[in-house]
């Protein structure tokens, strides 16, 4: 790659634009090219090109195709006849009425080469940049952040569905690199009635002792062939084929081998561990596909599903979308496994904000992303954390009918805690608890025995109270959340949250956002980041040309009504 200016539009180009949209507002690309110019330049992907070698494409007009891409849900052939027969795609990227474009495979390579060298982020750092620098985005101020549920893009797979297709992989990826070496080690006619299509085409057996030899005998292939391959007379370079090292992993999670008293091996199908079996791997280490590692089964509430989770950050205000205000534009996405908590995704939110320069001085959240130490770790950047934090689910609070830890007064300077009744604490016992640090507060057997408030208290066996404490910035952080959540005037502020649904809703119905387009985690996180781009090209398009985005529908009675109220 050669970095190079993007060429201006095209004479002729620029006049058929403007002939065509004469009294309308120009179509997306063209307001792109007219308000940013050259949005993503070439050097800014140098580092994934190479200095020599066939000349390629621009790699920034390939990242600006891809985000027009994404703002119509286009296939990459799609996209590649749009770059030759649309006018406004010229326009926006410089080219003559007489250019024939490319091979519509160029924009897998690219977003190949972008996911490679880790630069999926890359757009949605310039388009910030850019807007930080016209005054649309700036430090501080209100955002949001929401989350939802990311389909993969290869079929679901049940537990024997996975050691069949994860043994058929093994065998395609091996014919292809080494066909004389698996003609000389395997059945192949055999392994051909049994592997020559994929599993979860054809019908399982009903009967479950037949589904469980199936499962055996899919285990004993997997062995044989791993065998095969790691054979001192076989070539090494066949043990470091992904498939080959897929199939080890699926193996070892889904079943044991065990030496019978005539010192022979069988394989036997690992049973959860509440069932008196050998136990599963936990979720976030489990394969649920040999054509995509990344991918995770999940649940959250009733919901069940095989892939990603996307975190979407947008600006948030109250004001109209005004000169002054602009639009809510979306400042992160993250796209994480979808075993991932939510907290989990707060604190590299922050950073990658940081280094934005647009962190925000108040962020909403939904409780998923709540928890003491998040409110104090925000608290030291400057963000504080509108959200919901888990309320005390102690007996003495569900019931409202005796004495809480709220209840009690805690001197963090003399290391004691001092009860409703006035009475003071005998002990003070920092210690871990999950690798935590709390301190453990108790009150004396003969102190909580004759109290008259006993039984409001505590009705432990042990006959005193004890207390659990956070450290002293996380219970203090955690007890004025809990006070100031439950007024109306939180509530009411805490309201503004909810648009971040309006987002993930538009990104859905706009960019498919909800259903991956590519396999694996980094071109997941790619697709989304791209998407992000153009979900606020679409919303600055509008706010160009003042018209409002709609994001609900308006039926006729309600209209009607509104027009009565009038």
């Amino acid at each position: 790659m050669e970095p190079q200016p993007w060429p201006e539009p095209a004479p002729e180009v620029a006049r058929a634009v403007r002939a065509k949209n004469y009294g309308r507002n120009v179509p997306l690309p063209v307001a792109v090219r007219d308000r940013l110019g050259e949005l993503f330049p070439d050097t800014e992907f140098a580092d994934a090109f190479g200095l020599t070698g066939p000349a390629g494409w621009s790699p920034g007009r390939l990242a600006l195709i891809t985000v027009f891409q994404m703002a119509e849900n286009l296939t990459d052939r799609q996209a590649a006849e749009a770059v030759r027969d649309r006018l406004s795609w010229m326009y926006a990227l410089g080219l003559g009425l007489e250019d024939t474009g490319f091979d519509f495979t160029v924009l897998s390579q690219f977003r190949t080469r972008v996911a490679e060298h880790q630069l999926e982020e890359k757009v949605l750092d310039l388009l910030l940049a850019r807007l930080t620098e016209q005054g649309l985005l700036a430090a501080g101020g209100k955002q949001r952040t929401d989350s939802t549920h990311v389909i993969s893009a290869v079929r679901d797979l049940n537990r024997l569905e996975l050691a069949g297709e994860s043994v058929r992989a093994a065998v395609e990826a091996l014919t292809v690199a080494a066909p004389d070496w698996v003609a000389a080690v395997l059945d192949v006619p055999g392994w051909s009635r049994r592997y020559d299509t994929r599993i979860d085409t054809w019908r399982m057996p009903s009967s479950k002792t037949k589904r469980d030899q199936l499962a055996l005998t899919y285990g004993r292939d997997g062995f044989a062939l791993l065998s095969a391959v790691f054979d001192p007379r076989s070539p090494h370079w066949l043990r470091e084929l992904p498939a080959v090292q897929t199939l080890r992993v699926v193996l070892l999670q889904n079943y044991t081998r065990t030496v019978d008293a005539r010192g022979r091996e069988t394989a036997k199908r690992r049973e959860r561990a509440e069932e008196g079996g050998d136990g599963l791997p936990p979720g976030h280490l489990r394969i649920a596909s040999p054509y995509d590692t990344d991918t995770r089964w999940s649940a959250k509430g009733d919901m069940f599903w095989n892939g990603f989770k996307l975190h979407v950050t947008e600006t948030c205000t109250t004001a109209p979308e005004d000169e002054r205000t602009g639009p809510n534009l979306i400042t992160d996405v993250a796209t994480t496994a979808s075993t991932v908590p939510d907290i989990k995704a707060l604190e590299p939110i922050h950073q990658r904000q940081h280094r934005r320069g647009l962190l925000p001085g108040e962020h909403y959240l939904d409780s998923g992303y709540a928890s003491a130490d998040a409110i104090v770790t925000a608290r030291t950047r400057g963000v504080a954390l509108i959200t919901p934090v888990l309320l005390d689910q102690s007996r003495q609070a569900r019931e409202k009918a005796g004495f809480d830890a709220a209840n009690f007064t805690i001197d963090w300077k003399y290391q004691q805690a001092s009860c409703p009744t006035g009475q003071t604490s005998s002990s003070w016992s920092p210690c871990l608890q999950r690798g935590r640090p709390v301190t453990v507060v108790k009150f004396t057997r003969s102190t909580c025995g004759p109290c008259p408030a006993r039984e409001r208290c505590t009705t432990g066996k042990a006959g005193y109270r004890q207390l659990t404490l956070h450290p002293k910035a996380m219970t203090d952080a955690l007890r004025t959340a809990r006070a100031d959540q439950a007024g109306r005037d939180w509530q009411a502020d805490y309201a503004l949250r909810s648009g971040a649904e309006g987002t993930i809703r538009q990104a859905v119905a706009v960019t498919g956002s909800r259903r991956a387009r590519y396999r694996g985690l980094s071109k997941t996180r790619l697709e989304h980041v791209y998407s992000a781009v153009a979900l606020n090209l679409i919303r600055l398009h509008a706010w160009w040309h003042g018209r409002p985005l709609d994001r609900t529908r308006t039926s006729h009675l309600a209209r009607l009504e509104l027009t009565l109220a009038a």
